[in-house]
């Protein structure tokens, strides 16, 4: 008995220490969906390196999560409008309390949301990168 025990110690301690076991974030799969408050960002970080290290594009289709995997494609809806756009993860945050993901500007005019700058939305997951 304490041998299993034992057994099943080093096995959990190998999958922590190896990163195995992952965030939950990062371990949920395609079809898994959130719900909270998009931000956008545009122009003042246009041209500046991202988390994953991409220089951020403005006009890309992409957004910042604080936990899923670089490459996540993500299908964000404005729940104001209904309107929907796929975005791929390239960056971290958003960085302030109660927002959920960050999205590009270009992004932002295909959500409806420039004018607003925040707006609830939900965030479903289409692809996890291989």
């Amino acid at each position: 008995m304490k041998i299993a025990i034992a057994g099943t110690f080093i096995v959990l301690l190998a999958l922590l220490l190896c990163g195995c076991a992952g965030s939950r974030a990062a371990r949920k799969s395609p079809g898994s969906y959130q719900r909270g408050q998009a931000s956008w960002y545009g122009g003042h970080f246009h041209g500046r390196t991202t988390a994953s290290g991409e220089t951020y594009d403005k006009e890309a289709l992409t957004a910042a999560h604080p936990r899923l995997p670089f490459g996540t494609i993500v299908r964000v809806t404005n729940r104001k409008n209904g309107w929907s756009v796929n975005l791929r993860i390239n960056d971290r945050g958003p960085h302030i309390k109660g927002r959920i993901i960050d999205v590009s500007e270009a992004a932002a005019r295909r959500l409806g949301m420039i004018g607003d700058g925040v707006v609830p939305v939900s965030v479903r997951i289409v692809s996890k990168p291989h």
